[in-house]
């Protein structure tokens, strides 16, 4: 995986999560933050996981050391900056999920091929920097996806997120 490979994934990601976003911001409040007894409760609860999920990864990614304790610090620090109550509307969400993007799209345009095969420590194991940031993205991917369910569980039509669309819609041409 290039550079190039990773600036195209992390594109089409902001492109789904903006995507998402504009589509969401079309529900009530009440739509957006209702209870719908899945893993994650809203739209608003899935749509923060996300942005805590690439906002974690990122910091775990520019951090050294990697050790034990600063893990489990950076996770509180997560738990702290993304509950879901702190994200009362989409446009809360969407002010962070701004300042997270800026952070990510910085950090990928510094990124090298080189640095993209540094392992990184990863539970029992070793992980390039090149498949935890596939991890990340398709993580939101699969995010997205149950978001769509939940927006047909409101009563109103999800926006198709695949790749292809982003490669004949989306893509800025270079």
């Amino acid at each position: 995986m290039t550079k190039d490979d990773i600036r195209l994934l992390y594109e089409y990601d902001r492109w789904a999560n903006d995507r998402v976003i504009q589509h969401v911001s079309a529900l009530t409040p009440d739509q957006f933050r209702r209870d719908l007894g899945g893993a994650f409760r809203s739209v608003r609860d899935a749509l923060v996981h996300i942005a805590a999920g690439e906002w974690v990864w990122l910091q775990y990614w520019k951090a050294d050391p990697y050790g034990v304790s600063y893990v489990s610090d950076l996770q509180k620090r997560r738990d702290q900056l993304f509950a879901p109550v702190l994200y009362p509307t989409i446009a809360a969400v969407e002010v962070k999920w701004r300042a997270v993007e800026r952070e990510q799209i910085a950090f990928v345009e510094s990124v090298t091929d080189e640095g993209l095969t540094k392992l990184l420590p990863f539970r029992t194991t070793h992980v390039s920097l090149a498949h935890l940031m596939q991890h990340v993205a398709n993580h939101s991917t699969y995010h997205r996806g149950q978001i769509a369910l939940m927006m047909r569980q409101l009563n109103a039509e999800p926006i198709a997120t695949d790749f292809h669309v982003f490669l004949i819609e989306g893509r800025a041409q270079p």
